[in-house]
């Protein structure tokens, strides 16, 4: 029985560590090409026009290149920051309308008669508290996760 197990787990691994292996071989081999093509781009551009225009245009390329990336990344934390405010907002309004739902009421009004009013008073001081702490916890661990990681 553990072994079928073990055999699962050893295929799964193997196969994933050949992916890993084969997509850091396809990475190592688009990064020594794109170097290639960096040397000829430079080659090319310092034999037409001097060294000073090769450099710039190798400094050019490489800072939209960045542009680039930093665009992508700022569209994605953007991304990121409003489906978090989408999730937020989904969790608000179920628990609004929780709190309005015929049923919760109906089985409210039940537990208070079936405990009594003079009982259910000192549980409901202590589970206010208690949500009101939650509250305020959940407020300050919020403020601070919304500030960006550096």
């Amino acid at each position: 029985m553990f072994q079928r197990i073990i055999d699962g787990l050893s295929r799964t691994t193997g196969s994933a560590m050949r992916l890993t292996s084969l997509a850091l071989a396809t990475g190592i081999a688009l990064f020594v090409t794109i170097a290639f093509l960096c040397a000829a781009a430079f080659v090319f551009v310092l034999q037409r026009y001097g060294l000073v225009a090769a450099c710039l245009t190798g400094a050019a390329v490489f800072f939209i290149v960045t542009l680039i990336g930093a665009g992508f990344y700022m569209a994605h934390r953007t991304r990121l920051e409003r489906e978090a405010a989408q999730a937020a907002e989904a969790a608000k309004s179920a628990t609004q309308s929780f709190l309005t739902d015929p049923m919760v009421r109906a089985a409210g009004l039940q537990a208070v008669r079936a405990i009594g009013i003079k009982r259910l008073i000192p549980l409901l001081a202590v589970g206010g508290l208690a949500l009101g702490l939650m509250a305020s916890r959940a407020g300050t661990s919020r403020d601070v996760s919304s500030e960006p990681a550096e």
